[in-house]
């Protein structure tokens, strides 16, 4: 069931969603295409160049969140390989919604797509959200890596360099799969996106204008929180290289 592409859902509460899509539209450098669905609840952040891999998604309740949907050909049968794997089966209305183990929602859906965007250019650098960190807790954390590999269809690889994270390189693909082992044992898993940017500080000093906060810095990553309230990271990466098209990488995020 190897997905051909991957696209991250911002789950947005109504109250937070009109100011962090804008947010997020800024920090891309994309465009927001026309709200869509019944209620006017989605829309796709569109790059220039490219097809789309950020997509937002207006929800009634709960807090902020991140899903993956894996774009498949044959989401009845990826649904079936899932629920082999592990998953839980939560709902099917065009598309199937499913869940991990370890309790992140993921939707698998058949939209085609298959042109990566470039990195966006600024004054300082490029820069681009490239990678999907999972934040597993780490009693969960081998099944749930085991999990995402037999999903992705990719096997997982240890970080050279953080004993706390492993990577799924999905060569062709627009985001790449980090797996972070949470310091807590136990609850549910989550994700956030991570940037890569050519100059981590200058990228940094940008989002601060564009109304995030430093939540924490790290030798090679910075730790923000968007105007929702979630956390994401910029790294020190060069942008595009979450999957391995090139083997300088200076921040795992």
């Amino acid at each position: 069931m190897t997905p051909f592409w991957l696209t991250a859902f911002l789950d947005l509460p109504t109250p937070y969603f009109g100011r962090t899509v804008r947010f997020w539209a800024d920090v891309t450098g994309y465009e927001v295409s026309p709200v869509r669905g019944a209620d006017g609840e989605f829309a796709s952040l569109l790059p220039p160049v490219g097809d789309e891999h950020l997509r937002v998604q207006r929800v009634g309740d709960g807090e902020p969140r991140i899903h993956l949907d894996l774009h498949v050909a044959d989401p009845a049968a990826a649904a079936w390989s899932a629920e082999q794997a592990g998953a839980t089966r939560v709902a099917a209305a065009g598309h199937v919604v499913m869940r991990s183990p370890g309790g992140l929602d993921f939707c698998l859906v058949s939209h085609p797509a298959s042109l990566r965007a470039s990195p966006a250019e600024w004054s300082e650098g490029a820069s681009m959200v490239d990678q999907v960190t999972l934040d597993i807790p780490a009693l969960d954390y081998d099944a749930e890596c085991d999990f995402w590999a037999a999903v992705l269809g990719a096997p997982w690889r240890p970080s050279p360099t953080h004993a706390e994270f492993r990577r799924i390189v999905l060569p062709g693909l627009p985001l790449g799969v980090l797996l972070q082992r949470l310091a807590e044992a136990e609850g549910g898993v989550r994700a956030h996106l991570d940037l890569a940017a050519g100059d981590r500080h200058a990228e940094v000093r940008r989002h601060l204008a564009l109304g995030a906060r430093v939540s924490a810095e790290h030798l090679q990553w910075s730790v923000m929180t968007d105007p929702a309230g979630s956390s994401y990271c910029i790294t020190g990466r060069a942008p595009g290289t979450a999957n391995g098209d090139n083997e300088r990488r200076t921040g795992e995020g």
